[in-house]
């Protein structure tokens, strides 16, 4: 067996994926990753040795099956718009775990919080499920996908639940408008309350704490005399992140960096309503606005017990990476942050 795992990562070119697979690319693990656009994923990951692209669909189940069949460990960070959900989100996981059965593969999937609606009470992995919208449901399903799997011994399953995500190439409409507006000086878009604690995660934080777990995973697996809790088929782990005190405390963090004022532009359940009889995508934010009109928080206190030694990056330091990021890929220019020395 190898030292170190075969890896596919699906969806390496969005917020997530590209976080993981940058993650892995600096350990120098060789990765494969499957894209519908090459040149795309050549930009976001140039002059990588340890890299192979493959273009193509996962929904093209002869392709990823065949790129799947001597993988250790399937990473599925595939995501469609809100509108597309549905007949994607859950045919494309279905052709992941046939998939990973080829080599009884270890699936990692990043999960959210929808699938226990409008809860006070903190996520816990043994939560039990309750969604309150068509998307919430949508998410129970697909995990019982992957726990009906992993329990009949198709493949393992990690589940790793994540709150909202922001930092480098994290370009959904809730999350772009608001750095590449910082750095111009425009108002800062948030939906509903900009003023009740909210709970986010930084995709490089994410990610350490995803390759992690992969790796602890692949040692049980190398070192079956060992027993652990990663020999469990379907596994659930929950990362927090940070919670901010408020949306609009950090975006004063935002534009104290970038030297502007602050604006912030809320958005209104009306307002979202009539924006949505024109755009499909709002359309299906509309029944998601419960989470930003509460605080829905994870437990992480399981992950953070097993790995003491982990430190999330400072808040200074993740912001100014992602202003860096969005200056240079969006804008084509450098950022320097406000008040540091050329």
């Amino acid at each position: 067996m190898n030292t170190t795992p075969t890896i596919l990562v699906l969806g390496a070119t969005g917020s997530i994926g590209y976080a993981v697979a940058d993650n892995l690319l600096a350990r120098r693990i060789p990765i494969t990753i499957l894209v519908r656009d090459r040149a795309k994923a050549e930009a976001l990951f140039p002059d990588q040795s340890t890299l192979t692209i493959i273009e193509g669909d996962v929904q093209d189940a002869a392709l990823l099956n065949r790129i799947s069949a001597d993988k250790d460990v399937i990473f599925h960070g595939i995501n469609y718009p809100y509108n597309k959900w549905f007949g994607n989100m859950d045919t494309a996981t279905q052709k992941i775990i046939d998939a990973a059965e080829q080599n009884h593969a270890t699936v990692i999937l990043p999960g959210n919080v929808y699938n226990f609606g409008n809860t006070a009470e903190p996520i816990r992995e043994n939560s039990t499920p309750n969604p309150c919208t068509r998307k919430g449901q949508l998410r129970v399903e697909i995990e019982a996908m992957l726990e009906q799997a992993a329990t009949a011994g198709r493949c393992r399953v990690m589940n790793v639940r994540l709150p909202d995500f922001w930092g480098p190439n994290v370009l959904n409409e809730g999350i772009k408008p608001i750095f590449e507006n910082a750095l111009t000086g425009k108002a800062l878009p948030w939906i509903v309350n900009a003023d009740i604690p909210h709970q986010s995660v930084y995709t490089k934080d994410a990610a350490e704490i995803i390759v992690r777990l992969l790796l602890r995973d692949w040692s049980s697996r190398t070192q079956p005399t060992t027993t652990t809790a990663a020999d469990k088929p379907y596994e659930v782990w929950n990362y927090g992140g940070t919670t901010v005190p408020s949306m609009r405390a950090w975006f004063e963090q935002i534009t104290s960096l970038t030297g502007k004022p602050l604006k912030v532009q809320l958005y209104s359940r009306f307002i979202i309503s009539v924006l949505g009889l024109f755009m499909p995508v709002l359309r299906e934010v509309k029944e998601m606005l419960y989470l930003y009109e509460n605080s829905i928080l994870l437990d992480d206190q399981k992950v953070l017990a097993l790995f003491p030694d982990f430190r999330p990056t400072p808040m200074k330091q993740a912001l100014t990476e992602t202003l860096t990021w969005f200056a240079k890929h969006a804008g084509k220019q450098t950022f320097v942050p406000a008040g540091a020395t050329n």
